[in-house]
């Protein structure tokens, strides 16, 4: 019977000094993974120096996109290319260390009973953040809080973008109805997943602020998740998610 299979998506722009450092580690925790860098033309050679490792190491893939489209449009094509080629699980993971790849054996554990895996940082109230400053930490932890009123999705942190996927989850959401591009984009991953019925569990890990390179979070990505929340509402007493 042949092994099962994990590919870990990221995605990238402007990750030229990440990006060398990360895939390694990644590859390193478990036989089994696989790397996609889904690059947005980063005009630093990102996706040039993706095409240099893949060319080196069979277990490195590269998707290359026009220009930059968002993480939400990165992270659904890295899907359906997953989806095409039979991988068993399916991450998504940040270029920027902010996820520890040491925490990726931990995921393929915990989804042999689940069919959806979160990384949080704030499990049972508990904050696993480091290098954030206090206004960026209260900012995430109360807009998970407001998620969770809003939409009922009992996770503690729905906007986190550490996850694992067993494929079929992501064969059974209908990916061209996604709307959300920016971090908001995992709310509506997670909150489609559990409106399917399927099984989300949450696992503590510890996030990083990036060293290197730049934050991609910007004023339209935080006014995205305030009203995506309420559509997924709506949505959802409409019987369309």
């Amino acid at each position: 019977m042949p092994s099962e299979r994990a590919l870990v998506i990221i995605p990238t722009y402007n990750e030229h000094e990440n990006l060398p450092k990360i895939v390694p580690q990644v590859l390193e925790q478990d036989p089994r993974i696989e790397v996609l860098v889904v690059d947005d033309n980063s005009p630093d050679g990102t996706g040039e120096l993706a095409d240099a490792l893949a060319s080196a190491e069979p277990r490195v893939h590269v998707l290359h996109r026009g220009g930059k489209q968002g993480l939400g449009r990165a992270y659904v094509a890295g899907f359906q290319w997953a989806i095409e080629q039979k991988f068993d699980y399916i991450f998504e993971m940040d270029a920027d260390f902010s996820h520890d790849p040491k925490h990726l054996p931990t995921f393929l554990a915990e989804v042999g009973d689940a069919d959806l895996v979160i990384g949080s940082r704030y499990l049972d109230k508990r904050v696993t953040v480091v290098n954030w400053p206090m206004t960026r930490l209260l900012l995430s932890y109360f807009a998970n809080a407001y998620a969770r009123w809003v939409t009922g999705l009992k996770l503690w942190d729905s906007t986190g973008g550490f996850k694992c996927y067993r494929r079929h989850v992501l064969e059974t959401i209908d990916l061209d109805r996604v709307r959300s591009n920016g971090y908001s984009f995992q709310i509506e991953m997670s909150f489609r997943a559990w409106r399917k019925g399927f099984r989300l569990k949450e696992i503590t890990i510890l996030f990083t602020d990036r060293s290197l390179g730049r934050s991609k979070m910007s004023r339209g990505i935080i006014w995205e998740a305030v009203w995506i929340v309420w559509q997924l509402r709506w949505w959802a007493l409409l019987g369309r998610v």
